[in-house]
């Protein structure tokens, strides 16, 4: 019995796939020996309403999606410092006033929120959602592929998103895929280091963070990279409304600026202008000449 046993195959190991990172629209499956409603954990709970509120702010105030890979708590601190120090100098750059030691110091600015997120909890958050539109929803879930990191902006306000999405171009430069030249040198490094019947030292590699813009949800539209660029490019709503102003004056300054010529002993002048341009013209084409 031992030695058939003996000859038994091994069974493997039962291989448990990787997490997957997906915002998923699908509803829940309901099991039977389940409780309904389902009962959760004050975290998720928590993570839940959390982001109910971001989803929900997107009317008023602009959210951000970026992927993120190898970050490290150090990394996100530092992340977030360069983000605050950013708006900060763009608050200053933007300032009207002169900073003078008897007047009072400006209010403090109000700073973009870089969250992490459980993209699984977030996939239910936007399910239940019914003021975006179903296939924006689905069209989100499917940008959604790893995991997931939201900038919360207090307003809209794009110069100062420009200002941001630059300064997160600087801290956190793309990824350079490895050149042909680097793989070789790697594998030359690995057989050099190689020992007959020694375990090589295993080395961490070094981790090199990665973050990309996935787009934004902008009072209640669903904008991908392209458009999130096009709104940076915008200018403020003062901006805005000062070139209204000056396109609907603008009429009125000319008319002013023509009454202002035509005064005094100019008047004259461009009456007869007014007039010559009234008479009829001749047979061969031109103004015909006033009797002597």
């Amino acid at each position: 019995m031992l030695g058939a046993a003996s000859r038994l195959p091994i069974p493997r190991p039962v291989l448990i796939p990787s997490r997957t990172y997906a915002a998923s629209l699908k509803p829940p499956v309901l099991y039977p020996r389940k409780t309904v409603p389902r009962i959760y954990s004050e975290r998720k709970t928590y993570l839940y309403n959390q982001y109910t509120r971001l989803l929900e702010s997107t009317s008023t105030a602009p959210l951000l999606l970026f992927e993120h890979v190898d970050f490290s708590a150090n990394r996100l601190i530092k992340l977030r410092a360069d983000i605050t120090a950013a708006v900060t100098k763009h608050a200053k750059t933007t300032s009207l006033t002169a900073p003078s030691p008897t007047t009072p110091p400006p209010p403090p600015v109000d700073q973009p929120t870089f969250t992490i997120l459980r993209t699984s909890v977030f996939g239910v958050a936007l399910r239940e959602k019914d003021q975006f539109d179903h296939e924006m929803r689905k069209k989100l879930a499917k940008t959604i592929t790893g995991s997931l990191a939201v900038l919360s902006f207090p307003s809209l306000d794009p110069p100062q998103l420009k200002a941001v999405l630059r300064a997160l171009a600087r801290a956190v430069p793309p990824r350079q895929p490895k050149t042909q030249q680097q793989i070789d040198d790697e594998k030359k490094a690995a057989e050099a280091a190689f020992v007959p019947g020694r375990r090589p030292k295993r080395q961490r590699p070094t981790p090199v963070p990665d973050l990309k813009l996935l787009g934004a949800i902008i009072e209640g539209r669903l904008l991908m990279t392209e458009g999130v660029q096009s709104v940076a490019e915008l200018p403020t709503l003062d901006a805005l409304r000062a070139q209204i102003v000056g396109l609907l004056s603008a009429p009125a300054a000319q008319l002013s600026m023509v009454l202002s010529e035509a005064s005094g002993g100019k008047l004259a002048r461009t009456l007869e202008g007014f007039k010559k341009s009234l008479e009829p013209e001749g047979q061969d084409g031109q103004a015909e000449a006033p009797p002597s």
